[in-house]
C-alpha cells in the first residue's frame, strides 16, 4: 500500500493507515457513531499503547488485557470497550483466514470487485454499507482495481462523489463529505431513505 492517505488530519496516524493494511481495516471498524478522523486515529492510538501496531500482537493479547487498553483515556471510540473487542475479532479472523496479512483480503486468488466485497461483508463487524465504503477506498485511494469495483462499492464508487471516507484527502473533502452526510441523517429525520455511512 504504497500511496499515501490522508484521512486523520494527524501525519503519524496516516502513516500507519497508508502502511499498514490492517490498521486501514481497523480504522473503517471503528468508524461508526464516531467523528471518522477519530476513528481512523484509533490504529496508532492502539499502537501507542503497544510498542507499535501488530496484528499478532493484538490476536495474542488477553482480550480483556486488549479491552483495558483500548479504553485508557483517551479511548479508542465512544464505545471503547465493545469496539476494542470487535478489533481483536477481526484480528484473529484475518489470522485464521488470511494467514495474518490483510492485503490478502483483495490480493489472494487476484478476487474481482464482488469478491472483495463478499470477503469485506465476511469480516467481523463489516456489514454491507461498511464494506461497500472500504472497496471504494481501496480503488479511489490505493489503486486496488478488480474488475467491477466501482459496482460492488456501489454509490461509495461514483467518482467525484462526497459520501464516506474513501472520499477524504484533505480537510477541505473531510468538510465536504461531513456535509454530505449531516444532509442525509437531515434526510432520513424527514422521512427519507437510510443515513449514509463511514
Amino acid at each position: 500500500m504504497p500511496r499515501k492517505l490522508r484521512l486523520t488530519g494527524d501525519p503519524a496516524a496516516d502513516k500507519l493507515l497508508s502502511e499498514d493494511p490492517f490498521a486501514l481495516l481497523t480504522g473503517l471498524l471503528l468508524d461508526q457513531q464516531f467523528p471518522m478522523e477519530h476513528a481512523f486515529a484509533g490504529p496508532r492510538k492502539i499502537a501507542d499503547r503497544m510498542a507499535g501496531f501488530s496484528i499478532e500482537k493484538i490476536a495474542r493479547t488477553d482480550v480483556d488485557e486488549f479491552v483495558e487498553l483500548c479504553v485508557q483515556p483517551p479511548a479508542i471510540h465512544r464505545y471503547g470497550g465493545s469496539m476494542a473487542r470487535r478489533v481483536h475479532a477481526l484480528a484473529l479472523h484475518v489470522i485464521e483466514h488470511y494467514d495474518g496479512k490483510a492485503a490478502n483480503i483483495w490480493k489472494a486468488g487476484k478476487p474481482d470487485g464482488r469478491e472483495v466485497l463478499k470477503r469485506v461483508k465476511a469480516l467481523p463487524g463489516f456489514g454491507d454499507q461498511k464494506a461497500r465504503i472500504f472497496v471504494a477506498l481501496l480503488g479511489k485511494q490505493l489503486g486496488v482495481t478488480p474488475d467491477g469495483w466501482r459496482e460492488a462499492a456501489g454509490a461509495y464508487g461514483e467518482e467525484g462523489s462526497r459520501r464516506s471516507i474513501a472520499d477524504v484527502t484533505s480537510a477541505e473533502t473531510l468538510a465536504e463529505v461531513r456535509a454530505f452526510k449531516k444532509a442525509a441523517k437531515a434526510a432520513v429525520k424527514e422521512g427519507g431513505g437510510a443515513a449514509a455511512g463511514g
